[in-house]
């Protein structure tokens, strides 16, 4: 192919330099041709999740953020600090792209079967490197959306979803019966509302605000509690004895939110106990922290014996232990309900250059509950 018709587009960039400055800006790339099994997707939708900010933004301080240039050479900057630097030691200097899963049209293919049974299809994809006009990958990292499905609906096909049903996997594969959830009114915690009433899972919700535990009934959440009340530990308690709750997954992270939920996993067991144990009941209690709303230390006053665990949760290595038959067995559930029960709501539909816009950056940085940004890479 000549230089002329060679394929370029735009792709969103974030660079943290070893002076600890982050830098978000827009590259001109060229797209290579295809191999055998890949395929060329114009990318007309990729939502901005609050796993891509851990790459997009980091942990610069946002507020002393500048701006320079405009439209496609715009340019943004903020400090980051000198703390923070050891752990972002393998990124520093390094210019990344951004953006975990997406959706568009798939332009060019390759020569295999696979490939080419996807030319000129709308498809769903995840891989990373989303935030750009267009996107090579390889053609089992493509998933093609039913007919009548938008991109903006197939957009959020992955993370958010099977997280979700990440979630109950997890649940009866260790064996537990029902599930907690904190930050429980979020795009992804309405989804698992569903996946849970769907599945005759019990599951406890915890809120933050009068206002979201009503969002959450009016879907048909049955357990609710908010964690802005005085009675929260005793509507958590009382919550945990009627579903028997054992596991919760947690996207707030730093506090006390997770000794809260041992303590009152605890006591609902003891509530049925008939012996007293000195080491506290044998029923393990399993907390996952999945997100990191709060960034602060994970506090813990252990009053709940010795049966209990901590620990992080991650859907990619999750995806991995459950091997290729499983993955696809979920992706095919999110696919076939993508307008109901896995269906992702936004505020704004944005271009790149204004993915890069200040206001826009604050006001999606803040992962506010029913603010949800959606890049639309190639509007004009």
């Amino acid at each position: 192919m000549s230089d002329a018709n060679k394929l370029s587009g735009l792709q969103l960039r974030s660079l943290i330099s070893t002076e600890g400055q982050l830098e978000l800006s827009l590259a001109r790339v060229d797209v290579p041709e295809p191999g055998p099994d890949q395929v060329v997707v114009k990318v007309e939708a990729t939502p901005i999740n609050p796993s891509d900010l851990g790459l997009l933004t980091g942990p610069a301080d946002l507020s002393k953020a500048t701006s320079t240039g405009s439209g496609d050479d715009v340019k943004v900057t903020a400090p980051v600090s000198a703390a923070a630097l050891p752990f972002l030691a393998t990124r520093l200097g390094e210019s990344l792209p951004v953006g975990n899963e997406g959706a568009g049209t798939v332009i060019k293919a390759g020569s295999s079967d696979a490939a080419q049974a996807l030319k000129g299809k709308l498809v769903s994809m995840v891989g990373g490197s989303m935030y750009a006009q267009y996107r090579l990958l390889n053609a089992r990292d493509c998933q093609p959306l039913p007919a009548g499905t938008t991109a903006a609906e197939g957009a959020s096909w992955f993370v958010n979803p099977l997280t979700a049903l990440g979630m109950t996997e997890t649940m009866k594969r260790e064996g537990h019966k029902a599930l907690v959830h904190t930050a429980a009114a979020s795009n992804l915690g309405q989804m698992l509302v569903k996946i849970c009433n769907e599945d005759g899972i019990g599951l406890v919700n915890i809120v933050r605000s009068a206002e979201q535990a009503k969002l959450l009934k009016g879907i048909g959440a049955k357990h609710v509690v908010d964690s802005s009340t005085a009675t929260f530990n005793d509507d958590l308690v009382q919550a945990l004895v009627e579903t028997g709750a054992t596991i919760a997954f947690d996207a707030i992270g730093g506090g006390k939110l997770a000794s809260q939920i041992l303590t009152a996993m605890e006591i609902a067991i003891n509530k049925t106990a008939t012996t007293y144990n000195r080491y506290g009941s044998s029923v393990h209690k399993q907390v996952y922290v999945y997100g990191s709303l709060s960034t602060g230390p994970v506090e813990l006053s252990r009053n709940y014996g010795m049966a209990w665990g901590v620990g992080g949760w991650l859907l990619t290595p999750f995806l991995q232990k459950i091997g290729r038959p499983d993955q696809l067995r979920l992706r095919e559930r999110v696919v076939n309900s993508l307008k109901t029960t896995f269906a992702s709501h936004y505020t704004r539909t944005i271009s790149l250059p204004e993915a890069l816009d200040l206001q826009n950056l604050t006001a999606y940085a803040k992962r506010a509950t029913g603010e949800k940004f959606l890049i639309n890479p190639n509007k004009a």
